[in-house]
């Protein structure tokens, strides 16, 4: 006769039970932490996004400090009194954030201001086959930096005749970030300087920062190198250094990238757009018409950082292989030739003398 079977007996003490798993209630409160932690942070991000929002671009000039720590006020209440609830205080930043960021989306640009003297023209081309006529070419008349006379033509191209294509990296303070502007050359008929810029009104200066909150309207400037390359070398030469490198880029390619920039051009003309410091200016959309005229062209962080690109470009074989970077670089810059050159009318002839892979 076998003998009646006895549980085992267990260790644990008679106050705790014999198996409590508490990995799965701990995995579970550090989740809801972490995540209660990255709401907050995407929560206060988009709070001081819409002080700046508001702080900037609200319309009536003198309410926007107020409105502003108001804005603000409210929030840190509405946190604290949420604060015992695991995503209660994102929840309530996220609400005062919100009617701000709607309010920011129905801002829209406009043709219609009152701008600046040397950007109150949009440039605008007519192509017919072979034929092409810029209307609202700038031609200024600059005497100094501040002292000009604005002038508008309209220019006949060939596409037959486009023959190069040029870069300038324009630094004014900073080493990692610049202007940059594209010259395509048509040889005896001359030079199309192209300058994506933030269209300024009358009483504004540039302020990057703003830049990022619908401050200024999108301009493509088309015009003569002697107003726009002079305007910053060397009418500018106490703060801006300039460098031009020639482009190793084939006749179709140049033709597609200049048709590209005149079909954006005649765009804004009848549809305004908003410049954004960060994600539509001038070296963003230098490589979305690459992307249209050539080949894709994968994001680079030197597109925020563009002092860089001279380097991305001398990687990628773009600039003249001749010279270690460094050297081009050195040869490259147009400071002292542009001074020489004043407003000569081989102006563009001169900056170019002696320049590798010119």
């Amino acid at each position: 006769m076998s003998s009646p079977s006895i549980p085992p007996v267990s260790s644990a003490s008679p106050d705790q039970p014999a198996s409590v798993n508490l990995t799965a209630p701990r995995a579970r409160r550090f989740v809801i932490r972490l995540l209660s932690l990255l709401a907050w942070l995407v929560a206060l991000s988009a709070v001081l996004w819409a002080f700046l929002a508001l702080v900037i671009s609200f319309p009536i000039s003198v309410l926007r400090w107020p409105v502003a720590l108001g804005l603000a006020a409210i929030a840190l209440i509405a946190a604290i009194r949420l604060a015992r609830r695991p995503f209660g205080p994102a929840f309530a930043l996220l609400t005062c954030a919100a009617p701000v960021f709607f309010w920011w989306l129905t801002l829209t640009p406009h043709n219609d201001r009152r701008w600046q003297p040397d950007m109150e023209k949009t440039p605008w081309a007519e192509i017919a086959g072979d034929l092409v006529t810029i209307h609202n070419f700038r031609h200024a008349d600059r005497r100094s930096a501040t002292d000009f006379t604005p002038r508008w033509e309209s220019r006949i191209f060939h596409l037959s005749a486009l023959q190069h294509l040029d870069f300038y990296m324009v630094y004014w303070g900073s080493p990692h970030i610049c202007h940059t502007m594209m010259t395509f050359d048509f040889g005896p008929e001359g030079r199309v300087c192209a300058s994506i810029e933030a269209r300024r009104e009358h009483d504004e200066s540039y302020s990057p920062l703003a830049g990022a909150f619908r401050q200024y309207e999108l301009l493509y400037v088309l015009g003569d190198e002697r107003d726009i390359v002079r305007l910053r070398a060397p009418l500018n030469a106490a703060t801006d250094q300039v460098y031009l490198f020639r482009i190793a880029a084939t006749p179709e390619v140049t033709r597609a990238l200049f048709l590209d920039y005149l079909a954006s051009a005649n765009r804004l003309r009848t549809q305004p757009a908003w410049y954004h410091s960060f994600t539509t200016n001038c070296s963003t959309l230098i490589r979305e018409h690459v992307n249209n005229a050539h080949a894709f062209e994968p994001w680079d962080w030197r597109l925020l950082a563009n002092g860089h690109l001279d380097q991305r470009l001398y990687a990628q074989g773009y600039l003249d292989q001749s010279l270690p970077l460094p050297e081009l670089k050195a040869r490259s810059l147009i400071n002292p030739s542009a001074l020489a050159a004043g407003d000569s009318p081989d102006f563009s002839t001169r900056i170019r003398a002696g320049r590798p892979g010119f």
